[in-house]
């Protein structure tokens, strides 16, 4: 374990969903284990994290900015304002570790570097080039961007670029990765494997469990954003497709406009659209299949629970690695309606097989893939990089 406190910085909350929720599991790894540290976040949400511990950014000015730049530039803007504290606070010196986030660091990076301080950088999907062969130097419409006047000039200083996010893969002692595609989307550009650890998400299993009985219909469900990255599109025409009798599919999540066009070309009345639920582990237990036929993804969280939730799934290689294939459920290329259609129709015709999967993703939730497993996982990867440090 590092000697002296870890810096944790995030942009995201200490509690919540997504990646509020793993700020709060990497804090509680550390609380627990009584490893002194110092975080760095937008609100802390969780009053079992000592209020001490961490400096809320909830008032910082960039805030401000919500009101006055679209989404990105204002995302981009916290990123940064966030990496100016956090390096402020490396510089103050006193730290034996700095653990950040991908597209957010590359400041706090370079003063680690400088004082000798090993960092980890946690990855949400893939390298940025997700696997391609693609040269360092500035795209044209980077020079563009580079190049513009004004208020367009201005505001394009809030993104975050691709060169800073390339400066952190080299800078960082440790890359945390999700999955084995996103282990290979770095090894693709040259990415040590000694500098990646491959991590994990993880999933409340009190919280999601599976239901006493399966519903009278066959019910698929999809939980994330309804967008095409994430294959709704495919799953919509795969659906229609099919045309099963007593079936319904849940979308659960928030419709984006790329897809609207998708729900008026295929969605008819066995086709749900519930929005978001906070308590979705409900609309899980009311699922006979979940399907998640992503096409870029770090490991989706709701793999875990649905496998927490004893449900058979359908997903893509590029979703995660919860899905073993012909174990707890089918694995299916991205992009392919076909395949959804193919998977959907197997699991439809024999419900027997759903339910082995089923159990067998519970099984696989509970044996490897809970937040304890989380939190021992993350202090592994401190210990590796400590260790660098020392040799």
């Amino acid at each position: 374990m590092p000697p002296l406190p870890v810096l944790y910085a995030t942009s995201a909350r200490i509690g919540g969903s997504g990646l509020d929720a793993v700020a709060l599991e990497t804090l509680r790894t550390l609380h627990r284990a009584r490893i002194d540290f110092r975080a760095l976040a937008f609100e802390n949400r969780a009053g079992e994290i000592p209020p001490a511990a961490v400096r809320s950014l909830h008032w910082h000015p960039v805030r401000m900015l919500s009101w006055l730049v679209d989404r990105e530039y204002y995302y981009g803007a916290k990123k940064h304002a966030l990496d100016r504290c956090a390096a402020r606070e490396l510089e103050r010196g006193g730290y034996g570790l700095f653990h950040g986030w991908s597209g957010e660091c590359v400041r706090s990076l370079r003063v680690a570097r400088r004082k000798g301080v090993p960092s980890v950088i946690e990855i949400p999907t893939w390298h940025r080039h997700k696997g391609k062969t693609k040269s360092a130097a500035l795209t044209r419409s980077e020079r563009e961007r580079a190049a513009a006047r004004g208020w367009a000039g201005y505001r394009n200083r809030f993104l975050v670029s691709r060169q800073q996010m390339l400066e952190e893969y080299d800078l960082a002692d440790l890359i945390l990765v999700l999955s084995q595609k996103a282990e290979e989307t770095f090894l693709a550009a040259g990415v040590p494997a000694g500098k990646l650890f491959r991590h994990q998400r993880g999933v409340d299993v009190e919280r999601f469990t599976p239901a006493e009985k399966p519903p009278d219909i066959f019910r698929a469900v999809f939980v994330g954003a309804l967008i095409e990255r994430k294959g709704v599109h495919h799953l919509l025409r795969a659906w229609k497709m099919l045309g099963l009798k007593n079936a319904e599919l849940v979308l659960v999540g928030t419709v984006h406009e790329e897809i609207r066009p998708w729900l008026r070309e295929y969605a008819d009345d066995s086709v749900k659209l519930p929005g978001f639920v906070p308590r979705v582990e409900t609309l899980y237990r009311e699922a006979a299949v979940h399907v998640f036929p992503s096409s870029c993804e770090g490991s989706a969280k709701a793999t875990y629970e649905a496998a927490a939730c004893g449900l058979p799934q359908i997903a893509t290689r590029e979703s995660g690695d919860v899905v073993v294939d012909g174990v707890n459920g089918l694995v299916i290329p991205p992009d392919s309606p076909e395949a959804i259609a193919d998977a959907l129709s197997r699991l439809y015709a024999d419900r027997d097989l759903a339910a082995r999967m089923g159990a067998a993703g519970r099984e696989r939730a509970v044996a490897s893939l809970s937040w304890a497993h989380f939190g021992r996982r993350l202090l592994e990867a401190y210990q590796v990089v400590s260790r660098g440090a020392k040799g």
